[in-house]
C-alpha cells in the first residue's frame, strides 16, 4: 500500500510541529520526560515576571513558572510554580523573586533545613529581592541629606572666602600707597641723618677746641693740687709735733710728784681712806639691817639705848 504524497506531507508537518513544540519548551527548561509538582506563591508585584520564566535552586534550573493570575480584590498576584518532583520543599522554604542586570526575571528557591514538608499545591513563602534601584532608593535619601549639608557648608565657606577676598582687596589697595609713604619717610630720614651728621661734626670740632683750651687749666689744677697736698701734710706734721711736746710735758709733771695726779699715782693714803670709808658704810648697813628701829623711831634712839639694846641681843644670843 502506497502512501500518498498528501499523507506524507501531513505526517511530516505533525512531526515537525511536535518537535518544534518540544524543542521550544526544552529550551525554556521544561523537561517533558520528568515528573513535576505544582506549588503556589503570592506576590504584591511580580516586576515583569512572565510564564515560562525559570526557577533555580543553587544555580540549577529545577522548574518554571507555569501560570500567573492577578487577584485584584486582594491586591496580589498568584504565581504557579512547576517544580521538579525530586525537590523537597518545607514550610521554611522561600520563593525569592529575583532578576538579572539586563532585566530578565526568575525565581530563586531557598530551601532551609527542618520544618514540615509541603505537599503539591501548597503555598510557598515569597519574597522579592532588592535590586540596584531599591538599593539606590534606600541610600539616596541619606546621601541627598549629606549632600545638602555639604552644599550648605560649601556655601558658607564660599561666602567666607568672598568676604575675605573683599578684605584682601581693601588691604592691597591700602598697601599700594605704602611704598610711596615709605620712600618719603626714608628720604626725610636721610635728610635728617645728614643734618645730624653735620651737627655732630660741628659739636666734635667745638669739643676738640674746648679740650685744647682746657689743657693749660688742667695742668694748673694739677700744680695747685700738689701744692695743697704739700701744705696739708706740713700742717699735719706740725700739729703732731705740738701734740707730742704737750704729752711729754704732761708725763714729766706726773713723774715729778708735785701735783695731785702724781700723788694719787705714787701715795696710798687715798686708797687707805677710801677703804676705811667703805668699811664704815658696810658696818652701818649691817647695823641698819639688824636694828632698823634705831633709825626709824621718831628722832631716832639715843646712844645709850642703842648700847643697851645691843647688849641684850648679845646676851640672848649666848643663852
Amino acid at each position: 500500500m502506497k502512501l500518498s504524497k498528501e499523507f506524507k506531507v501531513g505526517l511530516f508537518m505533525v512531526v515537525a510541529l511536535t518537535l518544534l513544540y518540544v524543542g521550544w519548551y526544552f529550551l525554556k527548561g521544561i523537561d517533558f520526560f520528568s515528573s513535576s509538582k505544582k506549588y503556589y506563591a503570592f506576590y504584591e508585584n511580580v516586576d515583569k515576571l512572565t510564564e515560562s520564566n525559570q526557577i533555580f535552586l543553587n544555580g540549577l534550573a529545577v522548574g518554571r513558572v507555569s501560570d500567573i493570575q492577578i487577584q485584584q480584590s486582594k491586591n496580589r498576584v498568584l504565581v504557579e510554580l512547576d517544580i521538579n518532583s525530586e525537590i523537597v520543599l518545607t514550610d521554611s522554604s522561600v520563593a525569592l523573586l529575583n532578576g538579572e542586570l539586563l532585566g530578565g526575571r526568575f525565581i530563586q528557591l531557598i530551601v532551609n533545613q527542618g520544618g514540615t514538608v509541603l505537599k503539591p499545591k501548597d503555598t510557598v513563602k515569597s519574597e522579592v529581592a532588592k535590586g540596584v534601584m531599591d538599593f539606590f532608593q534606600q541610600n539616596a535619601e541619606p546621601v541627598a541629606t549629606n549632600l545638602q549639608i555639604t552644599l550648605r557648608n560649601l556655601n558658607i565657606i564660599l561666602e567666607g572666602l568672598a568676604r575675605n577676598t573683599k578684605r584682601l582687596d581693601t588691604m592691597f589697595l591700602r598697601l599700594q600707597n605704602t611704598p610711596a609713604i615709605l620712600n618719603k619717610t626714608l628720604n626725610t630720614a636721610n635728610s635728617n641723618i645728614d643734618g645730624l651728621t653735620e651737627s655732630f661734626r660741628a659739636v666734635a670740632g667745638n669739643l676738640n677746641g674746648t679740650l685744647e683750651e682746657l689743657k693749660p687749666t688742667l695742668s694748673n689744677f694739677r700744680t695747685l693740687s700738689d701744692s695743697l697736698r704739700a701744705m696739708q701734710l706740713n700742717s699735719t706734721v706740725n700739729k703732731a709735733q705740738e701734740s707730742l711736746g704737750k704729752l711729754n710735758e704732761t708725763l714729766s709733771r706726773l713723774n715729778n710728784g708735785d701735783n695731785t695726779m702724781s700723788k694719787l699715782m705714787t701715795e696710798d693714803s687715798l686708797y687707805v681712806n677710801l677703804n676705811q670709808l667703805l668699811n664704815s658704810v658696810d658696818s652701818l648697813a649691817k647695823h641698819f639691817n639688824s636694828n632698823p628701829k634705831h633709825f626709824m623711831s621718831p628722832l631716832g634712839k639715843s646712844q645709850r639705848r642703842i648700847e643697851r639694846d645691843l647688849k641684850k641681843q648679845k646676851e640672848q644670843q649666848k643663852d
